[in-house]
């Protein structure tokens, strides 16, 4: 597997408590230049994964989407020639913000390649571009600390590890791919508290898809993610798998479609939406 790393400290103030933050705050940064990963900002806001897609695939996106809620939990579509969704909408809708500009940084795909990785998508941007806002499991790691449940990746300063699997989504359409998870290692005796707390977020993919043996989804070696940083397990942690929103950028690189933008993985849209807005019961 190729690693491929996406963190990145450039521009940090060590002094920053990026936790406490505003999303407008958040978001003012990477507009300005700020290129990092997202997890562990912004506590209290749910963080959510995008891909803008061709006016002509919307249709399959969706479909896509609902066949495969576990990846792709739909929180926001913003239409066609809009940059940020209808007023009155939760996920990001407030004047000035701009799904072009707000991610600290953007992927580019052209027919199934990753063509370039940019900080600013608007030189990249067609006006016939359909943007999905997919749910993210950034979003419970704050009620997952809250808990006293340690998430290594944050201790040690590095993006969460990500994995292709030899499980496939539901095609729809035009589009297809493979199933892509998230990686935590999680302390053996909170286990169950991290997929009880996460279950109670269905639409960030909730409770996680597989615990314990990596091989079991197919992937040789969990030292090499895919996507993100290797992980940083201490002894006597299992790993838990989560169902991940970069499955749409999987699917771009098997289905091919003229162009996609998405989110560079773990660099997530911080949203106006709060986390409780997504617990259940």
């Amino acid at each position: 597997m190729e690693v491929m790393s996406t963190t990145d400290g450039a521009q940090a103030d060590p002094d920053e408590d990026v936790a406490t933050l505003s999303p407008a705050a958040a978001r003012a940064r990477f507009a300005g230049g700020r290129a990092t990963a997202t997890s562990g900002w912004c506590q209290g806001y749910a963080q959510a994964n995008v891909i803008a897609l061709p006016r002509e695939l919307a249709f399959d996106m969706m479909v896509f989407a609902q066949r495969n809620p576990k990846p792709c939990p739909v929180l926001e579509v913003i239409d066609a020639g809009q940059v940020r969704a209808d007023p009155g909408g939760a996920v990001f809708s407030a004047p000035g913000s701009d799904i072009r500009t707000d991610l600290p940084r953007y992927r580019v795909y052209r027919r199934g390649t990753l063509a370039e990785e940019v900080d600013d998508a608007r030189p990249v941007w067609r006006e016939d571009l359909v943007t999905f806002v997919i749910g993210c499991s950034f979003t419970f790691e704050h009620p997952l600390l809250a808990a006293g449940i340690p998430l290594r990746h944050l201790d040690a300063g590095r993006n969460v590890p990500m994995y292709r699997t030899a499980l496939r989504c539901r095609s729809a359409g035009r589009l297809a791919g493979p199933l892509v998870v998230s990686m935590r290692g999680i302390p053996a005796d909170r286990v169950a508290d991290a997929v009880r707390i996460s279950s109670r977020y269905p639409a960030v993919h909730g409770a996680p898809v597989h615990v314990g043996d990596p091989a079991a989804l197919g992937i040789e070696s969990w030292d090499e993610p895919d996507y993100g940083d290797a992980p940083a397990l201490q002894p006597g942690d299992v790993p838990v798998f989560w169902a991940c929103g970069v499955t749409p950028q999987a699917m771009v690189l098997e289905s091919c479609p003229e162009v996609a933008i998405t989110h560079s993985p773990g660099h997530m849209l911080v949203t106006d939406a709060r986390d409780a807005d997504y617990l259940v019961p």
